[in-house]
């Protein structure tokens, strides 16, 4: 579904952008709408970060290679896929940053808060466990159907008349020149043939597989885990109670999150909820035994959690994802920048990568809107630079901690397994730890 078409003329200029709200040219306003952001690629990264620049008051289009679903704002209001979805664990700061776009309460009714975290390791002394009420916060984060998201941030974009969607559209050149951009791109739209759009700044949120950092020529460094993430949903006798488990085993981490029930407010107190989203990691090669055989898929899941949940009654179908990190040798390149997956790919274990590409998103948003508030340039390469030193203390620390959990929890040497129970026992003993931790796992200190 499209809010608009390309105009006729084969060069789509911002200066012809049909939706683009009238500002009076006196004020300082008026700078908003004079420059334009092109955004390729429109998942999750890329709808999230037109909204947050159109809450700024900056105009946007938004390139997609895929064609979006016809959908309403009644479609789905019941979880047709009662087990069949995939799902994101939303951080207490991506939670705040949807609350600052007034998008929460459309978000809210499809979320369940996690109100505790657990986490041990299979055949070990080694545990620790997050409260919500000893940290005194409102909650740790919330889990939501990916499906449910990627809804209602599409309904949001299509109703902002800052934001023009292209689907089904294919970037094929990109052209950089000292005042814009301007992208060719094919757009298949039963008669196919190349139009090109013009932008004073490129975002690409392309995914791992970027085209738009590949056209740039941007180099990526790579590594791959040798391990297959088995994603989906299972239902279990006892209640969740907002508790996320975080469970680690000699086949691999599994990751249990609490989900909401096919009708209601996954937030309400007195509701009680058993399904829940799983993370399982396997070794490459085994992953067709969990994909097609239900019962060997929860068994081994029964087996490697114990009783903690209960019994593991249903499972929904499950997709498969080889684990590579991808790491973008550079996110900015003249006036274009690299975002979201397109910028760093990282291990779902500890359920960080989204949530740290939307503080990429917020951030570059704010620096762009202090920009042109200034009346100066969106696709200066000096604030394109800053926003990429910006962001490289917490990307990094992200990574790093993304790997060492990896890495420190998948090594078989029986010392290095002593000694991560040892941190997991001195982590949930000493205090000050479990704050701090806690700070930075929420996305609140970055």
């Amino acid at each position: 579904m499209q809010n608009s078409n390309v105009n006729n003329d084969p060069t789509y200029s911002a200066s012809h952008h049909n939706k683009t709200q009238q500002v009076d040219q006196q004020t300082p306003k008026a700078k908003l709408t004079e420059q334009h952001v092109l955004i390729v690629g429109g998942g999750h990264v890329g709808l999230s970060f037109a909204l947050l620049l159109a809450h700024k008051g900056i105009a946007s289009t938004l390139l997609e290679k895929n064609r979006y679903p016809e959908i309403g704002p009644e479609n789905d209001r019941t979880r047709s896929h009662y087990l069949d979805s995939r799902n994101t664990a939303l951080s207490r700061r991506t939670v705040q940053i949807y609350q600052e776009i007034g998008l929460w309460s459309e978000l809210q009714s499809h979320a369940c808060r996690i109100d505790a975290v657990q986490i041990s390791e299979q055949g070990s002394f080694g545990k620790a466990q997050l409260n919500k009420a000893e940290e005194q916060v409102e909650s740790f984060g919330q889990v939501m159907e990916n499906a449910w998201l990627g809804r209602k941030l599409l309904l949001a974009v299509q109703n902002q008349p800052l934001i023009t969607i292209i689907d089904n559209a294919e970037v094929i050149t990109i052209d950089q020149q000292t005042d814009g951009v301007t992208v060719t791109f094919n757009y298949y739209t039963g008669e196919e043939g190349e139009q090109q759009l013009q932008g004073s700044v490129l975002v690409a949120c392309d995914g791992r597989d970027s085209n738009v950092r590949q056209l740039l020529n941007i180099g990526i460094s790579t590594y791959d885990y040798q391990q297959t993430a088995i994603v989906g949903v299972v239902e279990t006798d006892q209640p969740h109670n907002h508790v996320a488990i975080e469970r680690f085993s000699p086949a691999g981490p599994l990751a249990v999150l609490p989900l909401t029930d096919p009708e209601g407010d996954g937030n309400d107190d007195y509701q009680t909820g058993f399904r829940r989203s799983v993370v399982w990691v396997c070794p490459n090669g085994e992953e067709q035994q969990y994909l097609e055989d239900d019962a060997h898929f929860l068994a081994t899941l029964q087996q490697a959690f114990g009783t903690r949940a209960g019994t593991f009654t249903a499972a929904g179908r499950r997709g498969a994802y080889p684990l590579t990190r991808v790491l973008a040798k550079s996110q900015v390149d003249g006036r274009c920048v690299i975002m979201g997956n397109a910028a760093h790919t990282l291990h779902p274990v500890a359920g960080q990568g989204f949530n740290l590409c939307m503080r990429d998103a917020h951030v570059l948003a704010q620096m762009m809107s202090a920009q042109v508030l200034k009346g100066d340039d969106l696709g200066d390469s000096q604030l394109l630079k800053r926003y990429e030193k910006a962001r490289q203390t917490d990307q990094k620390r992200v990574i790093r901690f993304c790997d060492a959990v990896v890495h420190g929890f998948t090594h078989p040497n029986p010392v290095i397994k002593l000694a991560r129970n040892v941190a997991l026992v001195a982590f949930d003993k000493l205090p000050n730890i479990k704050p701090l931790v806690a700070t930075y796992a929420m996305g609140l200190k970055s």
